[in-house]
């Protein structure tokens, strides 16, 4: 599947699976998500709304209580670590997922809105 640069998408509403993809993983009550963006130049966009405490808020109805963010700007990517979102970790949860590994698409469908340049 081919995604289009931002540029090239026409007005309207964006999810960020739009413009990046993304894997988690987890350990405990920790889940980490990475994500990256489809193009480069993308990249800004993503930092500049993709944010700790809109990833917090994402999550706080799993009971997310801490977010933190790490840049790979060479890699055009993030990590996020979200800490108390699993609810008792693998072996500790009644959740379908205990593991968090769908967790990466509830981060895919966070909106992201165009700015008055693009």
């Amino acid at each position: 599947m081919k995604h289009e640069t931002l540029a090239a998408k026409g007005a309207g509403q964006l999810t960020l699976y739009d413009l990046a993809h993304a894997r988690a993983g987890d350990k405990g009550e920790r889940l980490n998500i990475c994500l990256f963006a489809y193009e480069p130049q993308d990249y800004d966009l993503l930092v500049e709304q993709v944010t700790e405490p809109r990833v917090r808020e994402l999550f706080r109805h799993r009971g997310a209580h801490s977010v933190r963010r790490y840049l790979l700007p060479r890699l055009h990517g993030m990590n996020f670590v979200i800490d108390g979102v699993l609810e008792g970790g693998v072996n500790g949860s009644l959740n379908l997922d205990g593991h968090g590994k769908t967790q990466s698409f509830r981060l895919l469908s966070l909106p992201i809105a165009r700015s008055g340049n693009d």
